[in-house]
C-alpha cells in the first residue's frame, strides 16, 4: 500500500480543531483508494513561540525535511500582537517557511456553491450560479523580499522605511507556467494583472509572460488588466475571469478579495507549491486554509472545518498524485454543504452545526 508521509503543522488559534477533522477524512480517503497516512505534528506560530522561543523553530524544520508536503493550519492571534513585528508568528513563521522550501507559487481556488450565494456580499443576479475561479499569486518574490529593506533615521530626525520591488525573467517564466497548467484543467483562459502603467517590475512582468505563453501555450487566451482595474472587475463580475495570475503583493491583496466576494474563508483552501519535487516526483507543496486563527472562537468547537479538508484534497492532489481521492473529498464537501448541513459561518437561517459534525458530514458523504 502506498504511504503518504507529511507533516502536520496545526498552529493557533482554530487550527489544532480544524486539523483534528481534516485528518480523520484523509484517513478514510486513505481506507477507500488504498493508501496509508504516515505524519508527524510540531509547532508553528505563536504555540512555537510559548513553547520553544520562535515561530519557526529547528525542530519544525526538521520535521517538514522529511516530509514529502505540510499541511499547515493557521497561525497568531492578539496574544502575540505585542511583540517586535519581526517576531510575531505570521512574519516569523510563514514567511520563513516559504523561504525554505522555495515555495513560490500559490494557488487558491475561489469557489462559490450556487446554494451559497446568500453567503456573497455581491448581489444574487450578479452571480447566478455562484462563483468558480482561480488566483495564481508569485508568492517568494516582489516587494515582500526584495532588498534593501530597512527602516532608517534621516538627518533631520525623520523616519524612512524602504522596500524594493524585484522580479527577474525566471521568477516571472515559472510562475506562468503554473498559471498554464491550471489554465490547461480549466477554460484555457488567464487573466494577468499587472501595473505596467506605473511599475518598472511590471513592464518586465507584462513583457516576459506575452512571450511566455506565445512560445509555450499559444492556444491559451491571455489578457492582460491593471490591478486597480481587476480590483474593480472582480467585485463586479467575477466570473469574467477563469484564471487569475499575478505577483505576490498584488495576489496578497486580490485573493484576500476573492475571498470576501466567495462568502466565507471557512471554505477556501489553497496551495503553496515549491521550485522542488519530492522523491515521488510531485512539487513538494504547502497546503492551507485561506482564512485565520479566527481567535474569537477558537475552542469552542465551531469552525468551519472544510477549508483544511479542501486543504488536504489539494495537498492528495499536487504532492501525492491521488486525483481520485482529491476528487471525492471535494465531492463530499459539496454534498454535504449543499444538502444544508452548515458551520455558523455559511448557515444563513438553517441550524448551524460544530466543527466535528460538519467533518462526520462530510465523511458520510464519502
Amino acid at each position: 500500500m502506498k504511504t503518504l508521509k507529511f507533516a502536520v503543522l496545526p498552529g493557533d488559534g482554530i487550527g489544532p480543531e480544524v486539523m483534528e477533522v481534516a485528518l480523520d477524512v484523509l484517513k478514510v480517503a486513505g481506507e477507500k483508494f488504498g493508501f496509508a497516512l504516515d505524519y508527524e505534528s510540531a509547532d508553528i506560530g505563536g504555540i512555537a513561540i510559548d513553547n520553544h522561543g520562535v515561530a519557526f523553530p529547528d525542530s519544525t524544520k526538521a520535521v517538514c525535511d522529511k516530509a514529502e508536503a505540510i499541511l499547515f493550519g493557521s497561525v497568531g492571534g492578539p496574544k502575540w500582537e505585542s511583540l517586535p513585528p519581526k517576531e510575531q508568528p505570521e512574519r516569523a513563521a510563514l514567511l520563513p517557511i516559504r523561504k525554505a522550501y522555495s515555495l513560490y507559487a500559490n494557488v487558491r481556488p475561489g469557489l462559490l456553491y450556487p446554494e451559497l450565494t446568500d453567503a456573497s456580499p455581491l448581489k444574487k443576479e450578479r452571480i447566478p450560479n455562484g462563483i468558480d475561479i482561480v488566483c495564481i499569486r508569485e508568492l517568494t518574490g516582489g516587494i515582500y523580499f526584495g532588498q534593501p529593506k530597512a527602516t532608517t533615521t534621516l538627518d533631520n530626525g525623520e523616519e524612512q522605511a524602504i522596500d524594493t520591488m524585484v522580479y527577474k525573467t525566471s521568477e516571472i517564466e515559472r510562475i506562468a507556467q503554473v498559471a498554464i497548467d491550471t489554465a490547461k484543467a480549466r477554460g484555457n483562459r488567464v487573466c494577468s494583472v499587472d501595473k505596467a502603467n506605473v511599475l518598472e517590475t511590471s513592464v518586465l512582468w507584462r513583457k516576459v509572460v506575452t512571450e511566455y505563453f506565445k512560445k509555450n501555450a499559444p492556444e491559451i487566451e491571455l489578457s492582460h488588466m491593471y490591478v486597480d482595474n481587476a480590483a474593480m472587475q472582480l467585485a463586479r463580475d467575477p466570473n469574467q475571469f477563469d484564471v487569475l495570475f499575478t505577483e505576490n503583493m498584488f495576489g496578497d491583496i486580490l485573493s484576500d478579495e476573492m475571498g470576501v466576494i466567495c462568502g466565507s474563508l471557512g471554505m477556501l483552501a489553497s496551495a503553496s507549491l515549491g521550485a522542488q519535487k519530492n522523491s515521488l516526483g510531485f512539487p513538494f507543496g504547502l497546503y492551507e486554509p485561506s482564512g485565520g486563527t479566527a481567535p474569537d472562537i477558537a475552542g469552542q468547537g465551531i469552525a468551519n472545518p472544510c477549508a483544511q479538508i479542501l486543504s488536504g484534497a489539494l495537498m492528495l492532489r499536487y504532492s501525492f498524485g491521488e486525483l481520485e481521492a482529491a476528487a471525492a473529498i471535494e465531492a463530499a464537501v459539496e454534498k454535504a454543504v449543499t444538502s444544508g448541513t452548515r458551520t455558523g459561518d455559511i448557515a444563513f437561517g438553517l441550524d448551524p452545526i460544530g466543527t466535528q459534525a460538519m467533518g462526520k458530514a462530510v465523511l458520510a458523504n464519502l
